[in-house]
C-alpha cells in the first residue's frame, strides 16, 4: 500500500479484491474492499486516507467521488452488520446443536441400563408373514423385517415402518420400548423382530392396509450401519445417476417401485409357464454352456472347458428342436448372452429368453399362436388383483391388449413406421 501518498487504488478492469494490495501495482477491483481496508486500520490514521478509482476504458486514476464513497461506506457497514448478525446466529445454532448432541448422548447412556423382557403371561406369539397380517388382526403375533423407515415422536413413542418382502407394516413402539439402547441407535434397514397384536388405525389415520402392529416386545436381529457415509439413505437418492442406482443395486430394490417391478417379472414368467402348460407344451432345460455358435460367431461369450472351447448360449432353439420329436411342443425360460460391442460395462450381455418351437405349423399359425400366447400371458398377469395393483401404480394408463393384432407385411411395416 502506497503509505506515503496514503493512497489506495482500485482498478475496476485489472484489480482483484483477493490478491490485491491497494498499491499501484496491485490494485483492489472494487471500492469496498478499499473501504474495508481503511476500515482495518487504526482508528487515527484513517482519514487521512484516499481512494483514487481507474475505472474500466480510463487510462488515469481519479478521486473517487463523495457520492460513490458515501455509498461505499454505507455498503460496507451493512456488510459488517451482516457478518456479526451471521457469526451470532452462528455460534447460536453450534451452541444449540452442542447442547442437543449432549442430550442426546445422556439418553444413549441411559438406555443402556433398559433391558427389554418379554412378558410371560402374555399368549405366546403367533409368527406371521406382513401379507397374513389382516386375517390375523386383534391377536397377538411376531413379525420379522427390516426397517423400512422411522419416525421418533417425543421422548416414548416410535413409528417402525417394517418390510418383510410380502408387504409393509407400521409398528408402534412406546415407553420403555422407546428407551433401550437400540432404540437410540436404530437405523433404517436394521433387521429386528416386533411382537404385539395387530390393531385397525382410527379413523382418519392412515396407515399400510389400515391398520398397525402395537408392540409389546421387540429385538434387533442385524443392526444396518449408520453415519453419513455408510448409511442406507447415504448411498443414493432419486435424483442418484443411472451409474450410481446400478451399482447400489442391491440396496436399491428394496424400494418399493423397484421390488414392484421384479414380483410384476416373477408374475410375467409364471404366466408364460402357466400358458405354455395349458396349451400342452413341455417346459424343458437346455444347457447354458454349447460348443458352437446359433445367431453368430462375434457375439459370442466364450470360455475354456477343461481344454476345449465351449460359449454361453445365445439361444436353446436349437436344443429345442431336437426335442421335437420326443415331446412335441416344448418351451423353455432361460438366460442367453450376447457379446455384442459396447463402450460399457453396463450393456445388456445377458437377459431371461423365452422360447418355445412346436412342428407342423404353417406361417399363419404361428403368428396366431404368438398373438393368443401374449394375450393370454398379459390377462393371467392383469387378473392377479395383487399383481394388478402394482402395474396399475407402475403404469396408470395400462389397459390389457382386446382387439386383434395387425398383419402386415415387412416392407408395409417400414413404410406405416415412416409415416408414424
Amino acid at each position: 500500500m502506497s503509505i506515503e501518498e496514503n493512497i489506495i487504488f482500485v482498478d475496476e478492469a485489472a484489480g482483484s479484491d483477493e490478491s490485491g494490495l491497494g498499491t499501484k501495482s496491485a490494485p483492489y477491483k472494487t471500492p469496498l474492499a478499499a473501504v474495508a481496508a481503511i476500515a482495518g486500520m487504526p482508528e487515527e490514521k484513517q482519514a487521512s486516507f484516499k481512494i483514487h478509482v481507474k475505472k474500466a476504458g480510463d487510462e488515469e486514476y481519479g478521486e473517487i467521488t463523495a457520492t460513490a464513497l458515501k455509498k461505499t461506506k454505507k455498503a460496507h457497514e451493512n456488510a459488517v452488520k451482516k457478518a456479526k448478525k451471521q457469526a451470532e446466529q452462528t455460534a447460536k445454532d453450534k451452541s444449540a446443536n452442542d447442547a442437543k448432541a449432549a442430550e442426546e448422548q445422556q439418553r444413549i447412556d441411559e438406555s443402556k441400563g433398559v433391558v427389554l423382557t418379554e412378558d410371560p403371561s402374555l399368549p405366546k406369539a403367533k409368527t406371521i408373514r406382513i401379507s397374513e397380517s389382516v386375517e390375523n388382526r386383534n391377536t397377538r403375533v411376531r413379525v420379522s423385517g427390516w426397517v423400512s423407515s422411522l419416525r421418533v415422536q417425543g421422548k416414548s413413542m416410535m413409528f417402525v415402518v417394517l418390510r418383510d418382502g410380502t408387504g409393509f407394516l407400521q409398528c408402534v413402539l412406546t415407553d420403555r420400548l422407546c428407551h433401550t439402547y437400540d432404540a437410540a441407535t436404530l437405523t433404517q434397514e436394521s433387521t429386528i423382530a416386533i411382537s404385539g397384536e395387530i390393531k385397525e388405525v382410527p379413523q382418519g389415520k392412515n396407515a399400510p392396509d389400515g391398520h398397525e402392529l402395537v408392540a409389546d416386545f421387540w429385538e434387533v436381529i442385524g443392526k444396518a450401519p449408520g453415519g453419513d457415509d455408510d448409511a442406507y439413505g447415504s448411498r443414493f437418492n432419486v435424483d442418484s445417476d443411472p451409474s450410481v442406482l446400478y451399482h447400489q443395486r442391491h440396496l436399491v430394490i428394496r424400494g418399493e417401485t423397484a421390488s414392484s417391478v421384479l414380483k410384476v417379472r416373477a408374475r410375467v414368467l409364471r404366466a408364460f409357464r402357466d400358458h405354455f402348460d395349458g396349451v400342452g407344451y413341455t417346459e424343458v432345460t437346455p444347457p447354458a454352456m454349447v460348443q458352437t455358435q446359433v445367431e453368430g460367431g462375434s457375439t459370442l461369450f466364450s470360455l475354456n472347458y477343461y481344454g476345449e472351447n465351449a460359449y454361453l448360449t445365445q439361444s436353446s432353439q436349437l436344443y429345442l428342436e431336437t426335442c421335437l420329436p420326443a415331446l412335441g411342443g416344448v418351451y423353455t425360460t432361460a438366460e442367453s448372452f450376447r457379446a455384442e460391442n459396447s463402450h460399457t460395462r453396463r450393456h445388456l450381455s445377458e437377459y431371461t429368453h423365452c422360447e418355445a418351437e412346436v412342428p407342423f405349423i404353417d406361417f399363419e399359425e404361428l403368428l396366431t399362436r404368438t398373438e393368443a400366447m401374449i394375450k393370454d400371458v398379459v390377462n393371467r398377469v392383469w387378473a392377479e388383483p395383487t399383481t394388478r395393483a402394482m402395474i396399475q401404480k407402475l403404469n396408470p394408463d395400462f389397459t390389457p391388449i382386446t382387439e386383434p393384432f395387425v398383419r402386415m407385411r415387412y416392407a408395409d411395416a417400414i413404410t406405416w413406421l415412416n409415416e408414424h
